[in-house]
């Protein structure tokens, strides 16, 4: 199969050209362009993420089916309840957002996903994210122990589109804390889905799932559109995950 070839100036090609079931790559779309901050959020408003590694061209990807975390649908076990209660009322431990994003960022690309013997958040795609971050578009949810940054996650941003890109953890369950936390802030800004990319084993046993990439595209015309919401924590917010009674602010 013969892959589009984007030039600066190129727009994306429709997402069902992308590369089916049973391809060398299921889901590849195109490769080329660049990563400023327009294409990408251009790319991300389509259902469109960029995914490559040392050596190779920016490669572009829109999978089908889509993994999404329905944020109403996030699995809480009993054993993590503890672990968030023990963090919540720990005096020592907190959330914050936006704090550290180059930290947060930099801790990702030095944890190579599973069955990978790299990272694919190589440093122009470092450099990319942290323009999107200036721009307002990239966030970092970290989670904070002794005033030690020891776990988070970064996201792409825009409207209530939420779409989740990597994590990381020093302890144990920092990374988990961190998503809960990105789930309760979405939950309380009535954000649908936290857009996952891919399916892994991890992720569903989260309570993700597969969704078609038309309904995932579709869903994006109107969570893009809607007015963004505020990036910032707040304690009470775990309220939104039912693990603990609501306090007095």
């Amino acid at each position: 199969m013969t892959l589009p070839w984007l030039e600066r100036d190129t727009p994306f090609p429709p997402i069902e050209s992308a590369w089916g079931p049973g391809s060398e790559a299921p889901g590849l779309l195109a490769a080329g362009a660049d990563l400023s901050t327009s294409r990408l959020l251009d790319a991300y408003k389509h259902g469109i993420f960029p995914w490559f590694s040392h050596g190779q061209p920016i490669l572009w990807w829109s999978t089908d089916p889509r993994m999404v975390l329905k944020v109403n649908e996030f699995h809480l076990r009993h054993s993590f309840v503890r672990v968030l209660r023990k963090f919540d009322a720990a005096a020592d431990c907190e959330v914050r957002i936006d704090s550290a994003f180059a930290n947060v960022i930099q801790h990702c690309a030095n944890t190579p996903r599973a069955g990978q013997a790299g990272t694919w958040i190589i440093e122009d795609m470092q450099h990319a994210y942290l323009a999107l971050h200036t721009a307002g578009h990239a966030h970092s949810v970290e989670t904070w122990m002794n005033g030690r940054l020891v776990g988070g996650l970064y996201c792409v941003a825009i409207g209530r589109a939420v779409f989740g890109e990597s994590m990381f953890t020093l302890a144990s369950d920092a990374s988990k804390i961190a998503l809960a936390a990105l789930v309760a802030l979405c939950r309380h800004h009535n954000v649908h889905w936290i857009d996952c990319q891919q399916n892994t084993r991890h992720l569903a046993s989260l309570g993700a799932q597969e969704i078609p990439r038309k309904a995932f595209a579709t869903g994006l015309l109107e969570s893009t559109a809607a007015p963004s919401m505020d990036w910032r924590w707040n304690p009470l917010y775990w309220n939104a995950l039912g693990f603990r009674q609501a306090r007095p602010t």
